[in-house]
């Protein structure tokens, strides 16, 4: 039996334009500011002279956005907006810079630009630029990583990035000025670099994955035209790495092939696991916390969460998928972990019970009137314009596969256009009405049955330890950032075995 997990949706938010990157500011004390990419593709106007000749127009918008859990119904609220080139990436340095987090963006300029946010109220804070690094004309800046990781600022701090033609860009940030030094730059891929990567346990050391297949290791101590290796294992361009920022000589990458890569860093000749998530993976996002859990971006798929203990301690070939968000109607393209800690579901889902029930009686009792039954619905949140459709409904999610135990077992094997929409595939929206109330749900199988409502209502899970986490994530073409929270089950089998009882998979939709 697998640990059961569960997803709610808390928010979701119309960007306006194409949305492809999300980032939680991961600075202590700022866990609650979010920061959201988008990106629009403007064509040339049907009277411009130099006809299919003439340059595409990018342009995008940075949203600042402040996570208010006493607001629970509309949590996320803007607090500033920025028209900018379209963006790429967005990083947050881990640690302040002069006392302030600041924030790195790559856009279609190719350049990567630097902001601080100032301001002491966490509503009301700003970002403003501060330097700005031109990575070279006619490029688009793709991706950035800081060497910050761990949560440790070594000395000199220091950013990569990866471009259109094919190179890394190696920066240092002098904090004394504050300003931006370039360190080196060299030709890493044939094709678009899509994605760099320090590993955090040896800054001097950068990973790059390329349009050309191929995932390269390279020590910036020395030649950068020689990688340290190189690997042949995806079959298509490489998108995503990540380094674990918990153990050591552990990276996940991920590949328009639709496979996640787990390695042993000591080893990059054979992965130590290879799972199918069905979708090209565009991102990847190690937990804060919990070491043994990743979120992956799978642009046509979704976004799932995969149980990583198995390949880091048992020799398992793949990794299991834990829970899958498939509300996104598009392509899935930023994802990020929030280091707050969310309040227990049981409470939200009581909570959500009762309003339903509320609804009920109103739709019950029509004669008190229209009004009351507007405001409440208005404040859920039910109703809204937006191109997506999903149902109000809770998932009570178990994954396939066994279960695995929670001790730390790892340790015995680890120690110590280039434009985003290049996947082919994409899934037309539906039309059916949409749905967002505070209880929405991802399931990790779109055409799954949904519970209802009173099988959340379990006193025996309440006594169960949990590991609950909220998530942001963010789609192209439909121009949607999602906000919901996840819950896993820290029970073991034999403790959830003799108090649990398989769920009821209904559907509930309002409409």
């Amino acid at each position: 039996m697998a640990a059961p997990c569960r997803t709610w949706t808390l928010q979701v938010v119309d960007t306006e334009f194409s949305a492809d990157a999300v980032e939680w500011c991961p600075v202590e004390g700022w866990h609650s500011i979010l920061a959201c990419g988008t990106y629009h593709l403007r064509l040339p106007a049907a009277g411009d002279e130099r006809g299919s000749n003439a340059a595409c127009d990018r342009t995008g918008r940075l949203y600042l956005y402040h996570y208010n859990e006493e607001q629970p119904y509309v949590p996320l609220t803007e607090i500033q907006r920025i028209d900018t080139a379209a963006i790429l990436d967005i990083k947050w340095c881990h640690v302040p810079v002069v006392e302030h987090p600041m924030v790195g963006i790559a856009n279609s300029t190719g350049a990567v630009e630097f902001c601080h946010l100032t301001g002491s109220e966490k509503n009301s804070c700003m970002l403003e630029p501060c330097f700005k690094v031109d990575l070279g004309a006619q490029r688009l800046a793709l991706s950035l990583d800081w060497s910050t990781g761990r949560g440790q600022c070594g000395c000199p701090l220091r950013v990569i990035s990866s471009d259109s033609e094919g190179k890394l860009n190696l920066f240092s940030i002098d904090e004394s000025a504050p300003s931006v030094h370039v360190l080196n730059q060299w030709k890493a891929h044939k094709f678009e670099a899509w994605i760099a990567a320090f590993n955090y346990w040896n800054t001097d050391v950068v990973y790059s994955g390329g349009d050309d297949n191929l995932l390269k290791g390279w020590d910036t101590r020395c030649s950068p035209e020689t990688p340290v290796f190189t690997s042949k294992r995806h079959s298509m361009g490489v998108c995503s790495i990540q380094c674990s920022p918990h153990r050591e000589n552990l990276l996940a990458t991920g590949s328009y092939d639709e496979h996640v890569l787990l390695w042993d860093t000591r080893n990059m000749k054979q992965p130590l696991a290879d799972t199918h998530v069905e979708g090209g993976v565009w991102r990847l996002k190690w937990h804060p916390t919990c070491d043994f859990v990743l979120l992956a971006a799978c642009m046509q798929s979704g976004f799932k969460i995969l149980d990583c203990r198995g390949s880091m301690a048992e020799n398992m070939e793949e990794c299991i998928i834990l829970s899958s968000y498939v509300l996104h109607n598009s392509l899935a393209y930023g994802a990020d972990w929030s280091r707050l800690c969310p309040r227990d579901s049981l409470s939200a889902a009581q909570d959500s019970a009762a309003t339903y029930q509320s609804l009920g009686e109103l739709v019950a009792r029509p004669e008190e009137g229209d009004e009351r039954l507007n405001l409440q619905v208005r404040n859920l949140k039910i109703i809204y314009e937006s191109p997506t459709a999903t149902f109000d409904v809770i998932l009570d999610e178990e994954s396939e596969g066994p279960a695995l135990p929670l001790k730390d077992e790892a340790h015995s094997k680890l120690s110590g256009d280039p434009d985003l929409g290049r996947e082919p595939g994409l899934r037309e929206s539906s039309g059916t009405d949409r749905g967002g109330d505070p209880e929405s749900v991802g399931s990790s199988d779109p055409g799954v049955k949904r519970p209802n409502r009173m099988s959340l209502d379990r006193s025996d899970d309440s006594a169960s330890p949990k590991e609950m986490s909220i998530v942001a994530t963010c789609s192209f073409y439909d121009n949607i950032l999602h906000v919901w929270k996840w819950e896993m089950s820290l029970a073991t089998p034999s403790e959830t075995a003799g108090t649990r009882s398989p769920p009821e998979r209904t559907v509930q939709s309002l409409h």
